[in-house]
């Protein structure tokens, strides 16, 4: 496939995304958007709202609207803004409640710090494309109050989950359950990337200090200087505590850092993170199936042998990503296999994709469609990205 037929193909499968979303998700009854849609198209009117889900769908739309300013697109990140404000968004402590039920009630109201970081994320780039000085403002609140509460003054990087009131907690923390697991890479990810995104629009030292503190995070702790694979999960210093490699999560922090250092303008460190995303996508090969598709994670023991979605996008902007800094080939090859995958076995007739493909290769259609972690960000981020880098 040349490159103008890649980037077209891309293009319509984003307006396929977005209207998927526009067409199906919105709750007209109980305001906001539906917390679950089965693969079937199947919508659970009662089921909770996430916050994950609901900052995501701020971020696509607003993302959606400075890529083509179309009004439809605007008012449904309003929508999502204007919603986030007024169910999610704690008025007594500040910072967004993990979720409502389905009448925008409180439901979950711990301060999972991975969720905050995607309501910054959703703020920021509705600031991006709005003006709006409110959103900016809750986005440069949340970063405040993250530094005061889950940076980690000593050891650097950030704890996982606090209660509602701000304090550090280790229940429902986003990892493998176990005691010594108090930070994630997953959680660093998606701090640095809201980081990054508030930094486009807010050129503070302290959030540029901290963004080069996570990028040493990532360097220095969470990248594997041998293998280029990502640890997963540690104590508070930094100690491995897991063995699980995640394909999709590395071939993601690929090209996640190198916007990173791009957007800090630092030149040096620019070229430094370059060297590691391709060494990382390099590794990331090894997740590859002959189909094009991208296995899920492998331990010491098992290769987890599902598909997910969100992987299969992150390795088709990834590879890009590398074949872009590095001119080897094999990486734009994989990047055109990942499309291929896609379009024979995750898009639905309806629009959206599947979950994923199991161990079986065969479409996961008891997993939601649309729900609590299945969200436009990934697939349509990705569009847009592949959109960017070939226009």
């Amino acid at each position: 496939m040349d490159l103008k037929t890649f980037r077209s193909e891309v293009e319509k499968e984003l307006d396929n995304i977005l209207n998927y979303w526009l067409n199906h998700s919105i709750d007209q009854e109980n305001g906001g958007f539906y917390g679950k849609i089965t693969a079937d198209d199947k919508i659970i009117t009662d089921a909770e709202k996430g916050l994950v889900l609901n900052s995501r769908i701020l971020w696509t739309f607003s993302s959606a609207y400075i890529h083509q300013p179309k009004t439809i697109y605007k008012e449904t990140a309003k929508r999502a803004y204007e919603y986030l404000l007024a169910h999610f968004w704690d008025s007594k402590n500040s910072g967004g409640y993990w979720s409502v039920d389905y009448q925008g009630n409180p439901k979950e109201t711990h301060k999972q710090i991975y969720g905050q970081g995607f309501m910054l994320y959703g703020f920021s780039e509705y600031y991006r494309a709005f003006h709006d000085k409110h959103a900016l403002d809750k986005a440069i609140e949340l970063f405040q109050i993250l530094e005061h509460v889950a940076f980690d003054k000593k050891h650097g990087g950030y704890y996982e989950v606090t209660t509602a009131d701000w304090k550090i907690m280790q229940d429902k923390v986003i990892t493998q359950g176990k005691e010594d697991q108090k930070k994630s890479m997953n959680t660093h990810l998606h701090i640095i990337e809201p980081y990054t995104n508030l930094y486009r629009v807010w050129k503070n030292e302290h959030l540029a200090k901290q963004i080069k503190g996570l990028l040493k995070d990532f360097t220095e702790h969470i990248v594997d200087k041998q293998t280029h694979t990502q640890h997963l999960f540690f104590a508070d210093d930094w100690t491995v505590k897991s063995d699980i490699v995640s394909f999709g999560h590395d071939i993601e922090s690929s090209w996640l850092l190198v916007e990173a250092a791009e957007v800090l303008g630092d030149k040096k460190r620019l070229e430094e993170i370059k060297k590691i995303a391709v060494q990382i996508a390099k590794a990331s090969e090894k997740g590859l199936d002959t189909d094009g598709g991208m296995f899920n994670e492998q331990d010491a023991h098992h290769l987890n042998k599902e598909k997910h979605w969100w992987v299969q996008a992150e390795a088709m902007v990834g590879f890009l990503n590398a074949y872009e800094i590095s001119k080897q080939k094999s990486f734009l090859d994989h990047a055109l296999a990942s499309w291929e995958f896609i379009k024979k076995s995750l898009v639905t007739p309806s629009g959206e994709w599947y979950w994923g493909l199991d161990g079986n290769n065969q479409p996961m259609k008891r997993h939601d469609k649309a729900g609590f972690w299945k969200c436009p960000y990934h697939n349509a981020r990705a569009c847009m990205e592949v959109i960017r880098r070939l226009s």
